[in-house]
């Protein structure tokens, strides 16, 4: 079921996007070459808990950190660890917040040092796909519509979407419905939805430098591409309103 929120669920979900737009800031402060992802991961962690939240993403189903650090081919879920960052590698950190029992979801991926053409141009492209799929969603528009905008710029740029993988519903809990593809499927066309005002979605295109199959690693929770080339993952949370949306993570 598909909840929309009201003016007070809205304010409180925008202070635990606050939390999660100065985390990722941090990250990008921090994120340097000899910096290893468990100490990106502490620093953010002191920093959410000092300004009121609480990361959600420690403990749930099991996950060890509080932020997802994925390196290179890594697609989400990366543990951070004892792995050191060095110059030329793209790293993507994905960062949820509970304030006041609402949670704000967001990503971005970010150069370590100087990376190559290639990989600058893969994180463009997936950064401005999520900023058309922002612009896509509102009040009265079919939620395939932001599917159908990511997928046909990413494709368009020469790169793939990855499937096993979605956006979501968002709120009083972490993972809420509808799920929101960054591909059009009949499934998602059986099942389409129009969005209303006061629904709150993670947004958060996953795309790949090669093919969109993906694996996941030992520990049961990185997500690397098969073919083992680059990754990019971005995301904000927003809301539905009758013009543009809000988006609450910035």
């Amino acid at each position: 079921m598909i909840v929309r929120k009201s003016p007070r669920e809205i304010e409180l979900m925008r202070g635990a996007g606050r939390i999660v737009a100065g985390a990722l800031q941090l990250a990008k402060e921090l994120a340097k070459s000899d910096v290893t992802t468990e100490w990106l991961n502490d620093e953010i962690e002191k920093y959410i808990l000092s300004n009121g939240g609480v990361p959600v993403f420690k403990g749930y189903r099991g996950f060890p950190k509080s932020i997802c650090a994925s390196i290179n081919e890594e697609v989400v879920h990366g543990i951070p660890g004892q792995r050191k960052l060095k110059n030329g590698d793209i790293l993507s950190v994905d960062i949820g917040v509970s304030y006041k029992k609402y949670v704000a979801d967001a990503a971005l991926t970010v150069p370590i040092g100087g990376i190559d053409d290639s990989a600058k141009r893969l994180l463009d492209v997936c950064e401005k796909s999520l900023g058309l799929a922002i612009k896509a969603a509102r009040a009265q528009q079919k939620l395939s519509v932001i599917s159908r905008t990511v997928q046909e710029y990413v494709e368009k740029h020469g790169y793939s979407v990855v499937r096993n993988y979605t956006g979501h519903g968002i709120g009083r809990s972490m993972h809420e419905d509808p799920q929101v593809p960054n591909f059009v499927s009949k499934s998602l066309l059986d099942a389409d939805v129009v969005l209303l005002s006061g629904v709150t979605l993670a947004i958060e295109p996953m795309i790949c430098m090669g093919k969109c199959e993906t694996e996941v690693l030992g520990n049961k929770w990185t997500v690397v591409t098969k073919d083992r080339k680059l990754s990019a993952h971005f995301e904000h949370t927003i809301v539905i309103t009758d013009n543009e949306a809000d988006i609450l993570t910035l």
